[in-house]
This record gives C-alpha cells, sequence and structure tokens, in this order.
C-alpha cells in the first residue's frame, strides 16, 4: 500500500498512441531502462484482452496521452539503500492530459510504473483500456530498503527463463533483492573461470550457468530494479565443491564441511569471489555459516592433528573458517552476509560489517541489533515459501521489527526475505509456491507501519485481486485459500479463490 493515495470518481481512456515523455529531467536513459520499463507497462496493461475499437469515437478530453516522467537523479547505478520514492499524478482534464510521475532515481519511477499498472483495467463495453477514479495523486516509498526473495538452484537447477519469469513477478510486487542460493551440497552449477572444475558438480552438463548466463541475470533484474544477493554457503554445504577437487574434502569418507585445515580451500575462496565480483556488483555477498557440523573434522586424522597443533577444537575451528572468509569478502569490496548461527556461536566476533540473516527463530533480530550488527528477517516459521503450511496470512502478520522498540536499533533491521528452498521446486511449481504468499510479505515490507492491515482479513480481498492480476500477466499464482501451492477447491471465480 502507498505512503498517500488520494483519488476522484472519473474514469480516462489510454490513448492508442499512450506515450512516455522525459520533459524536465535530469535522466537521459541512455541504457533504455525507463524505455524498456514503459514497454512492459503496456505490455501487461494490454496483454489480457484485445483492444479492438475505433479510438475516433472517443471525446479526446477523455484520452490519456501520456506519461511525462522527470527522474532527478541522472546515474542509474542500482545498489542498496538507493531513493525508490516516487510521486505519481493523474489529473482529470486539460488540453492534452498527461499523467506525471516524478522521482529521485530510475528505480524509484520504476515502481510508480508498476503502480499505474495497477489502476488500468480493461472496459468490456467500450473495449479500450480506462483508467478508473481519476484524478489520482499517490505518493510512495518503500518502509524498508531490502526486500528479498531467495530461490535455490542447487537442490534443483532452474533454467535462465524460469529464473526471467521469478525476476519479472518480484518487479510486479516491488521485491527488489534476488538471494541466490546457486551451490549446495547437491550440486554446483556455475562456472567459476579460477577453478574450472568446480562445476564438475553440476547434476549433468545441461545443468549448469555460465558466467556469460550469471551475468545476464544480474543485467535482467538491475533493468528491473532489483538487485542479485550471491550466496556462496561456507563451511557446509559443499559436498560438490569436492567432485571437481577432492581435497577440498577432509575425506572421500568424511567430505563435508571443507577442509579447514587446507589453505588450498582458502585460495578456492579467494578464487570463487574474485570471479564473484566481476559479475555480482551489489554490495553485499552472502557466505552462508549455517547448520555446520564439524564432527567430520574431529574424525579425519590431518584434521585432527592441524586442530591439535593451532590448538582448536571443533567450534574454535568453525569461527576460525567463518572469519578468515569474511575477511577475504572484505577484501575484494564486498560487505558480509552470514545466517544466523555465526553469530549466535560467536557474534561479538564477527566483521562490525556483517549482516545476520535470522532464520531458525523468535527474539534473534532482537539480539542482533542490540548487539550493533544489521539484520535480516527470514523466520522460518513464517517466511519460508517452502513450508506449504503457512498460509498467507501468517506471511502477511509476520513483523520484522517485533518487540524491537528503539529507534536506531529499528534502523539495523534493513529488512526481510521470503525464502524458497528447492529441495521440493522446479520449473513446474516455482510460480504457485512463490505466489501469492510472497506477495503479502511485500506488502510488509512496502508499506508504512501505520497503513498496514491489523486484522489479515481486511487484506483477503486486495490479495486475491492481485494473485488474479498475476495470474492475467501469466504467473501462475496459487488461490489464496488453503495452504501454499495449493489449486482451486471447486469451479468458481478467481476474486474468490
Amino acid at each position: 500500500m502507498p505512503k498517500s493515495v488520494s483519488h476522484g470518481s472519473h474514469n480516462l481512456y489510454l490513448s492508442k498512441d499512450f506515450e512516455v515523455k522525459t520533459e524536465g529531467s535530469n535522466y537521459t536513459d541512455a541504457s533504455g531502462i525507463l524505455k524498456d520499463g514503459f514497454s512492459r507497462l503496456l505490455y501487461v496493461v494490454e496483454a489480457a484482452h484485445v483492444i479492438n475499437s475505433d479510438f475516433s469515437h472517443f471525446d479526446p478530453s477523455n484520452m490519456l496521452q501520456g506519461m511525462n516522467v522527470v527522474i532527478s537523479s541522472p546515474s542509474d547505478e542500482l545498489q542498496y539503500g538507493i531513493d525508490e520514492s516516487y510521486k505519481l499524478s493523474i489529473p482529470m482534464q486539460g488540453k492534452l492530459i498527461y499523467a506525471h510521475l516524478e522521482a529521485q532515481t530510475v528505480y524509484g519511477a520504476l515502481h510508480g510504473l508498476q503502480t499505474f499498472s495497477q489502476l488500468c483495467r480493461f472496459n468490456f463495453k467500450t473495449r479500450i483500456i480506462e483508467v478508473h477514479q481519476v484524478p489520482w495523486t499517490i505518493i510512495d516509498q518503500p518502509r524498508f530498503s531490502y526486500r528479498g526473495l531467495l530461490i535455490d538452484t542447487s537442490r534443483h537447477y532452474q533454467p535462465l527463463p524460469v529464473i526471467k519469469n521469478v525476476i519479472d513477478s518480484m518487479a510486479y510486487a516491488k521485491l527488489n533483492v534476488l538471494h541466490w542460493h546457486i551451490v549446495d551440497a547437491q550440486s554446483f552449477p556455475l562456472e567459476i573461470p579460477s577453478y574450472p572444475k568446480l562445476w564438475d558438480g553440476a547434476y549433468s552438463i545441461l545443468e549448469r550457468y555460465t558466467t556469460a548466463d550469471a551475468a545476464e541475470i544480474v543485467s535482467y533484474a538491475q533493468r528491473r530494479g532489483i538487485s542479485v544477493l550471491a550466496e556462496l554457503d561456507v563451511p557446509g554445504h559443499a559436498l560438490s565443491w569436492g567432485i571437481g577437487y577432492p581435497s577440498l574434502w577432509p575425506s572421500k569418507d568424511c567430505p563435508q564441511p571443507l577442509d579447514v585445515s587446507n589453505e588450498f580451500t582458502f585460495e578456492v575462496i579467494d578464487g570463487i569471489l574474485s570471479d564473484f565480483a566481476k559479475i555480482f556488483k551489489y554490495r553485499f555477498v552472502h557466505l552462508g555459516g549455517d547448520e555446520v557440523n564439524t564432527s567430520c573434522w574431529g574424525r579425519t586424522p590431518h584434521v585432527r592433528k592441524w586442530l591439535a597443533k593451532q590448538r582448536f577444537n571443533e567450534s574454535e575451528a568453525y569461527q576460525y573458517f567463518v572469519l578468515r572468509a569474511q575477511k577475504i569478502a572484505l577484501s575484494h569490496g564486498y560487505e558480509i552476509v552470514n545466517w544466523e548461527e555465526t553469530f549466535n556461536n560467536f557474534g561479538n566476533k564477527l566483521n562490525r560489517k556483517t549482516v545476520v540473516h535470522n532464520w531458525l527463530g523468535v527474539g534473534v533480530a532482537q539480539r542482533v541489533v542490540a548487539a550493533g550488527l544489521r539484520c535480516i528477517v527470514s523466520n522460518q516459521d513464517k517466511w519460508y515459501l517452502d513450508h506449504l503450511d503457512t498460509t498467507w496470512d501468517q506471511f502477511y502478520m509476520n513483523e520484522p521489527l517485533a518487540n524491537i522498540t528503539k529507534p536506531q536499533q529499528q534502523k539495523l533491521v534493513i529488512g526481510g526475505e521470503v525464502c524458497l528452498w528447492g529441495e521440493h521446486i522446479d520449473g513446474s511449481d516455482v510460480e504457485q509456491t512463490i505466489w501469492p504468499r510472497a506477495a503479502a510479505a511485500a506488502e510488509r515490507l512496502w508499506t508504512p507501519y501505520d497503513k498496514l492491515a491489523k486484522d489479515p482479513r481486511q487484506v483477503t480481498a486486495r490479495l486475491a485481486h492481485f494473485r488474479c492480476l498475476l495470474n492475467q500477466r501469466g504467473v501462475a499464482a496459487a488461490p489464496l485459500a488453503g495452504p501454499g501451492r495449493v489449486a482451486p477447491e471447486e469451479p468458481g471465480s478467481c476474486y474468490q479463490q
């Protein structure tokens, strides 16, 4: 929901030559981001029905001729914390009526275009697109700078067109970070030029991403105002690394966590992050650090010998590994995101540039910000999309700032993320597992707190409408009723399911 909204009761029709103008804008659009965004606006507005009216029969005074977009910043750099605000106004009358969109950045303007698209609908009598309830004045900005969705391409490979479709649907809901959990124990699908045998750990030679593929995903997302957070989960969840480089395993019989005693392990991490830095330009990189069972180190003779020499127990070796990986990431210009286990075990040792990613339980975010560190909230009981028994209203009511009352600590919660772990997710069911539940969380992350519904029943009709809008745009969003990814119970209207 926008920060501020006012509207009337008049209707305007979209001209057949509806155009974008940039009079007074400082943004030259040399890269075509605004032009492409406007083209996508026209496509989604017009895609649901064939427009076959004779426009000469309409009064020109009721025609919306186009939109003038004024952007203050000449830059199209996309980075964490960028200004995403916009102001959209649609007048009711004038000699030639144009909507007016103001934004500090082109990415704020893209959000404004998304909002405008939701004001348009097909009129079945006139067979033309109309903008209803004119005049409109909408002033808007996000509550949190980080509004994420995690996809997992290790448990199941997701083809590029599938990932692009997910990115398109994220933009409809104003989510702005694609957290790409690229590799895990099961497979290593990404090309790493510095260590070309790593993707020997892919499921097959057909289920891989080249560096050009990864760059394409980053570019495709960026042109829609979405950053890509790449994750390299270490030292656990890394069995697939050793398919190409077996020396990364403590032993063949005990293949993970990665071998903490081997300098080659850290050389490989350095090489991967060096290659990452050429593709993934977001301020942060995710280094995982979760679910590390260190018993393998203690059972492996050469690692056990190294532990004794370093005077480390297994827990101290885990800390050593995480902190050393952090230093490598920092050397490549990244700030770090780590899963919460790192904080729970040695939070006072983490680099102060660390963002702690909460997933396990309640109360962690409170402790993180009380310690002066930043936090992303993804508590699994409410914001894990692969937990199909979590209903949309639970997603909606999950508050990232719960029990965090001090303003300075609230600022340290940079946002939240819904997570789609891929054990049971591939191209056949990814969209209906994400939507519409992710949209409920997206509203929580965008909308000013005082405008959020206190009772999710107040949201039902609006979310049902958005779900149907997604369907009209070709997104396989599941019904609201019941658990996640549910099929319709019986024949009926989309708006009642």
